[in-house]
Formats: structure tokens, sequence, C-alpha cells
């Protein structure tokens, strides 16, 4: 199954990838999706993808590298920022009122990390600033999940109502996700230009993507995981942030392993952000 999405994966975005060898079983984690079987096809046809682009490379191995992966690993990783340590201790990933909540009908998930998301849904619940945990339970317990979940995004702030399958399938949102390509891929009008670097020799011991510029601009946790990957494969990544944007600090630290990292105010005359993109390969 895992290997068969792998290679769906490649076929949908044009990519002759090599065999990928697939070793563990799952469940791993608890959960009624196959987030493990998910997990795996995705570090596989990932490693796969390199690899291929490896082999295209001056200067690459004249054997195409075996490519595996370790379906209890790739859970693991999924869940990397839940092991991330700083001086021993867990990284502190959520805001005390984000979370769980039941409603009259079922459960809503609210992301009360920034607190303009924090002010959104407590403003959208009718609470005051300094409403806690148990005032939102019980302004949430009285409505339904999509009367919150409306209230919330109206208001700017993140909030999504919990659906079974045939209601996720019914609603507008699924049916256009439903209709979309597995992977989606669209031409850019831009010159195609060569990455910045090759690979050289074995005794410089080249990664993959070695000399590959990439600008990161995303935040929280699934660009910057992207980014954290084509670090990992050996390309120069720059995350690009701004001081007096809201952060979670722990998601920035175990998301920039191998980059370098600076910031931008882009509020003032624009130039340094520019030049950093026409110098780029690769934009996040």
């Amino acid at each position: 199954m895992i290997e068969g999405l792998i290679k769906r994966l490649g076929e949908e975005a044009g990519i002759a990838l090599p065999d990928v060898r697939v070793t563990g079983d799952d469940p791993v984690l608890p959960s009624v999706f196959r987030v493990d079987t998910a997990a795996a096809a995705s570090v596989g046809a990932v490693t796969a993808a390199v690899a291929a682009y490896w082999g295209r490379r001056e200067g690459a191995p004249a054997a195409r590298p075996d490519v595996s992966v370790d379906v209890r690993h790739a859970a693991a990783a999924f869940q990397s920022e839940r092991h991330f340590r700083i001086d021993g201790k867990r990284a502190v990933l959520w805001a005390p009122l984000s979370g769980d909540y039941r409603t009259s009908d079922g459960w809503i998930k609210l992301h009360c990390n920034f607190d303009h998301h924090r002010d959104a849904a407590l403003r959208a619940l009718g609470l005051d600033a300094g409403a806690g945990k148990d005032d939102v339970a019980a302004a949430c317990a009285v409505r339904t999940g999509t009367d919150v979940e409306e209230a919330v995004t109206l208001e700017g702030g993140c909030a999504a109502a919990m659906r079974t399958r045939r209601e996720w399938l019914a609603h507008p949102q699924g049916r256009a996700v439903a209709e979309l390509p597995l992977v989606g891929l669209s031409s850019l009008p831009a010159p195609a230009t060569p990455a910045h670097g090759t690979a050289s020799g074995a005794a410089d011991a080249p990664r993959p993507l070695s000399g590959v510029r990439v600008l990161d601009l995303t935040r929280v946790i699934a660009g910057p995981v992207a980014a954290r990957i084509l670090a990992a494969h050996g390309a120069e990544v720059l995350r690009v942030g701004a001081a007096h944007l809201p952060e979670v600090p722990g998601l920035v630290v175990e998301t920039a392993f191998g980059k370098r990292s600076c910031h931008v105010d882009l509020r003032t005359e624009p130039g340094v952000l520019r030049d950093l993109v026409r110098r780029a390969d690769v934009v996040i």
C-alpha cells in the first residue's frame, strides 16, 4: 500500500521515482486515520525524489543510492516537535486556551497560540479578555460546532469543527478538495536557471541538494518542516522572519535545524527581500 502511494505521488508530480524499500508496519500512532501510512509515503516519496534529482546532477555518484523508509521512524518524524527538548524540558507548543472543546452537537478545535487568534475566539464567543478555559468550554457547549467555527473565522480567528467522513465529503470545502489532484503543479512564466551549486566529488561529502539556495518565508510548522527537509538533504536554507510578528518559540527552534535565519521588516522600503528572492533557487 505504501509503495503504491509513493509511486502515485511520483506519477502525479511527473517524476520517475526509484523503488523504495519500506520496513515496519502500521499502525504506530493511535488514530482512526492511516497516519503512519501517510507519514511513510510522504517521507519515502521525498527521499526518492531527492535520489532521482541527485542522479541527474553533475558530479553525483555513478550508482543511485538505495532508498528506504521505516514506518516507525516516519511516524516519529511526524511528531518530532513532541520529542524535542530544550535544556531537557519539553517545548511549550500550545497556549492555555488552545484545544478541543465539546459543542452542543460534537467537538471543535480552537487555535489560540497567537494573541490575535485568542482575542478573535473570545470575541466570537462573547467573552471578556480575561476569560479562562472553563469559560470557553461553557460558551462552546451551548452552540453547534459549525456556529462556533463560522463565528471565530469571521472574527479573523482559527477554528475547525470536527466532522465525520460523510459530513466532510458533503461540506463545500470537502467537495472542493475532493476535485483537486493529489499533487498540484503550475508553471510560472520565469526563466529556468540552474541551481547555484553542483555536487562535487566524494571527498567533499556532497549531499543531493548541496549548493541549492532556498528562501524559507513560512511560519509555524508545515512550511518550516518542508524547508528543514531540504536543508537535511544539503540545501542552503535561509529562514526569513520578522521581529514584530508572533511566533511559537519551541516550533521556531525545532524546525530550524540546518538553516540560517534573519529578520526582515516589510514595512520599510523594499530592497533586501527582493534581492534575497532574486538570488534564490527555491522560494517556500
